[in-house]
């Protein structure tokens, strides 16, 4: 029996390393490194990643925001102008990227692979933990925004909460895209 299998609290967001071997089994069949090339690539996988690109890099915009205000390199109307535009884009976007998933492409690739329905089920759980990560990301920066916060406790939370948001974007790739890559994107729409 695998820790995971012992302690569930271990497959947890704030907790794991990554996904338990046996929900990565397809990854091994398709590997990261061949993704672009696979004939079932293009459209839906490639603009699924690209979604995923974008949240890392608004993620790195704002801590590199965060950063550049704390050390006074970035004026704070500038800073505040920013951080309402890419941080609204970003927890609007990542509610409707999970709103979709969860209603629709999780449970579709789950029949599909139904031997993976145990990483769906993480990563919904996934989506549940980032329902509170991303109200708390909100209030800190509502909190700068609205003068009662500062740039550093903010850039404390948004490393916290980016930390968490890659290990979650991983898994999902690591999940998803090949169970894609084997049965091909038809019937996902």
């Amino acid at each position: 029996m695998t820790q995971s299998q012992k302690d569930p609290a271990a497959l947890a967001l704030a907790t794991r390393q990554g996904l338990p071997d046996a929900l990565r089994i397809l990854l091994e069949s398709y590997p990261r490194d061949s993704w672009e090339n696979h004939s079932n690539f293009a459209g839906l996988v490639a603009f699924w990643l690209d979604r995923h690109v974008m949240f890392r890099r608004l993620t790195d915009t704002l801590r590199s925001d965060a950063e550049a205000a704390v050390d006074k390199r970035l004026d704070p109307q500038t800073h505040f102008s920013r951080l309402s535009r890419f941080g609204g884009m970003l927890v609007s976007q990542l509610h409707g990227h999970h709103q979709i998933e969860d209603a629709h492409y999780f449970p579709v690739l789950a029949r599909r692979e139904q031997t993976l329905d145990r990483g769906f089920k993480i990563l919904d759980q996934d989506h549940h933990a980032m329902d509170g990560l991303l109200n708390r990301f909100t209030e800190s920066a509502n909190a700068v925004l609205q003068g009662t916060g500062e740039a550093g406790a903010f850039h404390s939370e948004l490393l916290s909460f980016q930390s968490l948001l890659h290990r979650h974007l991983e898994d999902e790739e690591d999940l998803i895209v090949p169970v894609i890559l084997k049965h091909g994107p038809d019937n996902l729409h």
